[in-house]
């Protein structure tokens, strides 16, 4: 029932520049819509949504996303890494228990981004 749709998570911004910004260089998103006080970004076939949410405290932020990786998740560790993305203090690159490769960046939002690779 459910393998045609698309899931687009929607996703609460302080500053959409900064987070337009952040996605851009960080993360290789490219912009597909802005509006005064919602963006649309593309990397591929994912997808993300903002909404401007000023009065969010990132501290207290529980927004989560996780990104399947088909291939290539210890080139995208670094490539990230040194781009300046902020890794999530628990988030190193490591194999979980489940069998999947996974790390973890913050967003400027303190949006936990988890990607993981099947190994």
């Amino acid at each position: 029932m459910f393998s045609n749709f698309q899931v687009i998570p929607k996703l609460p911004a302080i500053n959409l520049d900064e987070t337009l910004s952040h996605f851009e260089k960080a993360l290789g998103f490219t912009l597909v819509s802005r509006y005064p006080e919602y963006l649309i970004m593309k990397n591929g076939t994912t997808e993300l949504h903002f909404f401007e949410f000023k009065e969010l405290d990132p501290l207290t932020n529980y927004s989560m996303i996780y990104i399947r990786v088909p291939s290539g998740i210890e080139e995208l560790y670094h490539k990230l890494e040194k781009a300046g993305a902020s890794m999530h203090p628990n988030g190193k690159l490591e194999m979980k228990p489940w069998g999947i490769k996974e790390f973890a960046i913050l967003d400027p939002n303190h949006t936990l981004l988890t990607f993981g690779q099947k190994v």
